[in-house]
């Protein structure tokens, strides 16, 4: 029997190819507690508690490293991710992680930050965190940059992703205004990174100013306002250069990758449920057919 087509109406948002199933949000939520503690257990540590030892931090919360992979192991479990989807991710992380080491570092430049926020606007807050984990992750490898603080990198880069995945009207809002949102949110996101960031590396640096550093056990208003001193004298140019150039680079390509991602979704169809076409399967003599979706919306039978 000749296959017949059919035409399936087809939601206007893109299509995602990571869906956050029970486990995966269930291991989302737990990494992610457990990171706020790992980020923010200095306002909170007692002087005579061992936490309030700045050296033992690093290797006390390490054990974030297991937890980012167990991330990513029950996204793909949990029926979030097949083998295309798994494919992209390779893609866009192997693209990010040889984008770092363009900037070198200089003056707080990064250009792996823009794609961050366009695939996790395309691609959905789990596909998100998860590119932006496992992207800091290559790069610190392909940099050399491996040591006890890419745990907490992988985290705060994995959030900046997953921020960019909830960001609100994804079917509505297109065009300039679209980027314009985009680049306020890479703009704001980039300082977010690096005061985050902060709050790991503040308790290991010892020997500055008292007006800056973290002292064990003082109340906590006392230390935000060293933090906040701390962040204006340290990092506030190397968050304004990563923030400017995250904002110029979505601007200026961000029209053209947002399509190319999207156009890259539709043909892979990633969240498009395969049937079975019962009419292909009335005449004995021929086997059902399985229906795959193609771009466009269009459905055409496939044999086995």
């Amino acid at each position: 029997m000749t296959p017949h087509t059919t035409h399936a109406t087809r939601a206007a948002r893109p299509a995602r190819p990571v869906r956050v199933g029970p486990r995966a949000a269930a291991a989302l939520v737990l990494v992610t507690l457990i990171g706020i503690a790992a980020f923010g257990w200095p306002l909170l540590a007692d002087r005579q508690s061992g936490l309030a030892h700045s050296q033992d931090a690093p290797w006390l919360f390490a054990a974030l490293l297991p937890l980012l992979v167990a991330v990513v192991i029950a996204t793909i479990a949990d029926s979030g991710m097949d083998s295309k989807a798994v494919a992209m991710l390779g893609v866009l992380a192997a693209v990010g992680a040889a984008l770092r080491p363009l900037g070198a570092g200089t003056a707080g430049l990064e250009p792996m930050f823009f794609l961050m926020v366009l695939s996790g606007r395309v691609l959905g807050p789990g596909f998100g965190f998860v590119l932006g984990s496992v992207t800091m992750f290559a790069s610190a490898l392909l940099t050399g940059g491996v040591g006890p603080w890419m745990p907490f990198q992988m985290l705060a880069l994995g959030w900046f992703s997953l921020g960019a995945g909830l960001l609100p009207g994804p079917e509505r809002i297109r065009g300039r205004a679209e980027l314009a949102m985009l680049a306020a949110y890479g703009f704001l996101g980039s300082f977010a990174y690096g005061t985050v960031m902060n709050l790991q590396g503040w308790v290991i640096l010892q020997g500055m100013g008292q007006g800056v550093s973290f002292h064990p056990g003082d109340p906590v208003p006392q230390n935000l306002a060293r933090f906040v001193a701390y962040c204006l004298a340290t990092s506030v140019g190397w968050d304004l250069g990563r923030a400017a150039l995250t904002v110029v680079l979505t601007l200026t390509l961000g029209g053209t990758l947002l399509r190319a991602l999207r156009r890259a979704t539709r043909k892979a169809a990633f969240d498009a449920p395969v049937s079975f076409d019962s009419g292909a399967g009335s005449d004995p003599g021929h086997p059902p057919r399985r229906v795959r979706p193609v771009t466009g919306g269009e459905f055409r039978g496939v044999g086995r």
